[in-house]
C-alpha cells in the first residue's frame, strides 16, 4: 500500500476544510466528552508480544525463507523448525501429484495456527508454473487482454494457489518488455509503462483475498536483455529515465495494494554500483519514492553466486549484505546438498547474528523487518481470518535510514 497518495489526499481534504471554515461565521464551541483513545490493533499487539520474547538468533532466522527439496514434510520441517525460519518456497520438486497433495504438504508445515509459516510459490502461469491445472493465459499472452480480463485470470490463478494451501504468490511480473530478445520479455504484461501498469494493478486486484501478491523484479528486469539466473544484468539508464519507465508498473502495483515486492539482482550503474537486491539506495527509492510499506523479499540469493562475479561468490555474505541493505526477507532456493554451494542455514543465522552484534546491521531495523514479516503471517492465520484487513495489518511501518551503497 502506498503512503504518498493517501497523505496527499488528507492534506488536500484538510486544506479544503480550512478554507471552508474561514468563509463561515465562527461557531459557538460545543462541549463534548473526551473521546476514548483508539483501540489498540490486535495484530500489532500479538506481533509485539512475540518479538519481545524472541532472542536475536530467533529474530534473524525468522527473516529467512528457503527451499528444501522433496515432498516429505518431516524433512522440510526439520530444516525450518530446527532453525526457526520464517518461510518456505515450493519449487517443482515439492509438487507431486495433484493440488490436493500439495495442500496436504503445506498443511503439515505449520505448527502454530496463530502464525503460519510463510509458504510461497512461483505461479506466474505459462513457462513459470509449479502447480498443475494452470490453464489460463500468462505473460505476453495477456498483453492484448483488457485489465478486466487480466484481473479475472489472476483471480482464478490465485484461487489455484489458495487451494494448494500456499499463502504467497511470487507471480506478478511488473517488468516491461522493451525491445526484442529480452530474457524476461515473454513473462511480462506490457510493452509500455502504461500498458504494463494497468495490467499489473489488475493482477494485484485479482489476487486480493486469495493470495498475497508479490511484484517482481524490482527495479525492472526489462531494462536489460540478460538473465539474472546466470549473470548480473546491467543497465545504463539514469534514475530519471527509470522513473519514467520501469518504475511505473511497480508504482501501480503498490498503489493497488501488493503486500510484497521482490528485489532483483539487477544493476543500474548510474544509480548504484550494487545489484538492487544488495543496494540500500534502491531500497530507499522503493520505500521513499514509491511509498512501499510492505515486505521486501530478495530474489534467490544463490543466483548471485551463479553469476560468476567474484564479488558475490559467498552466499552467506550475500545474505548479510541483503539484510544490511534493508530487505525484510532473504530467499535461498537450496539444492539437495547445500554444502555443495558453500551454504549452511545455521552458518547464515550465525553470520546474521554477528552482523547485528557488530553494528553492521541495525537491530532496530531487524525489528522493523520482523514486524512486517510477522504481521504478514499473522494476517494470513486461521485466528484472524485469511488476509483480514491485510492492507492495514501488513503495512504502515516507517522505514529507518539505510547506509549508503
Amino acid at each position: 500500500m502506498r503512503r504518498g497518495l493517501a497523505a496527499l489526499a488528507l492534506l488536500l481534504a484538510a486544506s479544503t476544510a480550512l478554507a471552508a471554515c474561514g468563509a463561515a461565521p465562527e461557531a459557538s464551541p460545543v462541549l463534548r466528552g473526551v473521546s476514548a483513545p483508539p483501540a489498540a490493533d490486535p495484530t500489532e499487539i500479538n506481533v509485539a508480544q512475540r518479538i519481545a520474547s524472541m532472542s536475536l538468533e530467533q529474530k534473524v532466522a525468522a527473516l529467512v525463507m528457503v527451499h528444501v527439496p522433496g515432498t516429505d514434510p518431516a524433512a522440510i520441517r526439520s530444516v525450518v523448525d530446527g532453525h526457526g525460519l520464517g518461510g518456505v518456497i515450493l519449487m517443482g520438486d515439492n509438487v507431486a501429484g495433484d493440488v490436493a497433495a500439495t495442500r496436504a504438504l503445506t498443511s503439515a508445515l505449520s505448527s502454530d495456527p496463530g502464525l503460519p509459516l510463510l509458504t510461497a510459490i512461483d505461479q506466474e502461469g505459462g513457462v513459470v508454473a509449479r502447480l498443475p491445472g494452470d490453464v489460463w493465459p500468462a505473460g505476453r499472452a495477456l498483453q492484448s487482454a483488457s485489465p478486466e480480463e487480466v484481473e479475472g485470470v489472476f483471480a482464478a490463478r490465485a484461487g489455484l494457489v489458495e487451494s494448494a494451501g500456499v499463502l504467497v504468490n511470487f507471480g506478478i511480473v511488473a517488468d516491461i518488455e522493451i525491445g526484442s530478445g529480452s530474457f524476461i520479455g515473454p513473462r511480462t504484461l506490457g510493452e509500455t509503462p502504461e500498458a504494463a501498469a494497468e495490467r499489473v494493478a489488475a493482477a494485484v486486484r485479482g489476487e486480493q483475498g486469495r493470495a498475497l501478491s508479490t511484484l517482481k523484479h524490482f527495479p525492472g528486469h526489462g531494462a536489460s536483455p540478460d538473465d539474472s539466473h546466470v549473470s548480473i544484468p546491467t543497465s545504463s539508464l539514469t534514475l530519471a529515465q527509470w522513473r519514467a519507465t520501469h518504475a511505473v508498473p511497480f508504482a501501480a502495483g503498490i498503489e493497488a495494494g501488493a503486500p510484497l515486492v521482490m528485489t532483483g539482482h539487477l544493476r543500474f550503474d548510474s544509480v548504484s554500483p550494487l545489484p538492487a537486491s544488495l543496494s540500500p539506495t534502491w531500497i530507499r527509492i522503493l520505500r521513499d519514492e514509491l511509498g512501499f510499506d510492505g515486505v521486501i523479499v530478495t530474489d534467490d540469493l544463490l543466483m548471485l553466486q551463479r553469476s560468476g562475479d567474484a564479488h558475490f561468490g559467498d552466499p552467506i555474505e550475500n545474505g548479510v549484505r541483503a539484510l544490511a541493505a534493508g530487505n525484510d526477507l532473504l530467499l535461498y532456493v537450496l539444492p539437495g546438498d547445500p554444502a555443495s554451494v558453500g551454504f549452511d542455514v545455521g552458518a547464515l543465522v550465525d553470520a546474521l547474528v554477528a552482523a547485528v552484534t557488530s553494528g553492521r546491521v541495525d537491530e532496530e531495523a531487524v525489528d522493523d523487518s520482523l514486524r512486517r514479516v510477522l504481521a504478514l503471517r499473522r494476517a494470513a492465520s486461521a485466528e484472524t481470518g485469511p488476509f483480514s484487513d491485510c492492507g492495514l495489518k501488513c503495512v504502515g511501518l516507517s522505514p529507518r535510514a539505510r547506509p549508503a551503497d
